[in-house]
């Protein structure tokens, strides 16, 4: 079952939902707490005209009104206004009540002073009245007021004055909706224009990213990118010269048995065949060398991404030796085994690690004398560890990065290189101590070993 591709989406259009929604959040906030505002403020602004009313007609003197005594006056009506009943007694006598409200109301049972909620009824008047209720005096000469609004117009005060604060953020939000889309796309083009170059990057070609950005952000972007632009460039660099020098050591054996191969129909002699066979081997090991490292590398790459396995170099190289002991007594080459007491362990890809170190035993072999002695040494020092594969051979050429001419050595040593490359390590190429004149060497640095 292949997994279905994942939908790309586009940046601006995450950017513009998120800062969309956040916005919407916070408008819908502040437009709930304009409204919860107003409504308060406007119950303020209710029970401080019922006190000033209050006031009013405790200094005033008491004149008798009825629900009818403002019938026929006109120019009293405003937007805020408000229906405001008035009860007074004096005595305990009642000498105004201007809604006619008087009979429903018991006055021992009003706060003095203070606010409270009536529910009264009364013929074609509101049921739910906000009252306010003071005295001054005692005995017979204290006066009583009561007045009362109207519950259902100090909600309609609250809503109406919560509307005029809202609604300028109600007409706000489009424009600010669409500057917002604008500053988010505005923002995203720069963005844009590095993704494009990205995209057109022929890292094959060796483009490169042009690093006079004007935002410092893409700083690191961009050294990255070209950072792996150059690494690729490296490589492919490598992987030509690894395919040159493959080309190279097959067309040398190959072309070597076509002409034994004709030699031979002519003249099948025992060292016409004998040399036809060694040509054959020779183009052999190659081709095993080759599939040997894609098969470690097809392997390793099926961990990829892990940081190794830990290997004891010296029960590897010993394992190593004990498989080469049998072609090194019949080569007659003495191979021989160097390690400290406490076990050297490094972080690294088994497989490909057991191949380099297998063909630099075996090229020592190979490619010296009669009689060389190979030493491998597992060694460990303050700043770096590894292993060193030694002969005295007299390889004049060894100490010199060696072409795929140089007796057969080079494609084997690209191996080696390459391997090195993949499990952290450093291919070291230099004469070694006396009595030994070459050595090669399998590095790991302390600041470099795979964690």
């Amino acid at each position: 079952m292949s997994d279905a591709p994942t939908p790309q989406r586009l940046l601006r259009h995450y950017l513009l939902r998120w800062t969309l929604g956040v916005v919407l959040v916070i408008w819908l906030a502040v437009v709930a707490q304009a409204w919860s505002t107003a409504s308060r403020e406007a119950r303020k602004f209710s029970d401080g005209q019922m006190v000033a009313v209050a006031k009013l007609w405790l200094m005033a003197e008491p004149v008798p009104a009825s629900p009818r005594a403002l019938e026929g006056v006109s120019g009293l009506e405003h937007e805020f206004l408000q229906d405001v009943a008035v009860v007074v007694w004096d005595a305990g006598r009642l000498v105004t009540d201007t809604h006619g409200l008087a009979g429903g109301i018991d006055p021992s049972r009003l706060p003095t002073p203070g606010f409270t909620t009536l529910e009264l009824h009364a013929p074609q008047l509101p049921t739910h009245w906000r009252a306010f209720s003071v005295q001054t005096g005692e005995g017979t000469g204290h006066r009583r007021v009561l007045v009362l609004t109207d519950m259902r117009q100090r909600y309609e005060l609250g809503a109406d004055i919560a509307t005029h604060v809202a609604e300028p953020a109600l007409l706000v939000l489009p424009v600010m909706l669409l500057l917002l889309w604008w500053t988010v796309r505005r923002g995203l083009r720069p963005l844009d224009r590095l993704s494009q170059e990205v995209e057109t990057l022929d890292g094959f070609a060796g483009q490169r990213l042009d690093t006079r950005h004007r935002f410092r952000e893409f700083g690191s972007t961009v050294s990255a990118i070209n950072g792996l632009v150059d690494t690729l460039q490296a490589r492919a660099q490598r992987e030509r010269a690894f395919a040159s020098d493959v080309a190279h050591e097959l067309r040398t054996p190959l072309a070597a048995l076509a002409l034994q191969a004709r030699a031979v129909q002519h003249d099948p002699s025992p060292e016409r065949l004998a040399q036809l066979e060694q040509e054959s081997l020779r183009a052999g090991r190659i081709l095993n060398q080759l599939l040997d490292l894609a098969r470690a590398q097809r392997q390793s790459g099926q961990t990829a991404g892990a940081a190794g396995d830990d290997v004891a170099l010296g029960e590897l190289a010993a394992r190593l030796i004990a498989s080469h002991a049998q072609g090194a007594h019949e080569s007659g080459h003495e191979l021989s085994l160097v390690q400290p007491e406490a076990s050297v362990v490094v972080r690294a890809q088994p497989l490909l690690l057991e191949l380099a170190l297998r063909n630099l035993i075996a090229n020592a072999l190979r490619h010296t004398p009669r009689g060389t002695q190979v030493v491998v040494q597992v060694w460990r020092t303050a700043d770096a560890e590894g292993v060193s594969v030694s002969d005295d051979g007299r390889r004049a050429n060894a100490v010199e990065p060696l072409p795929a001419e140089s007796g057969g050595l080079g494609l084997g040593l690209r191996l080696v290189e390459r391997i090195a490359e993949q499990i952290g390590a450093r291919l070291v190429i230099d004469a070694g101590e006396a009595p030994m004149t070459t050595r090669f060497t399998l590095r790991w640095e302390a600041g470099l070993r795979q964690a």
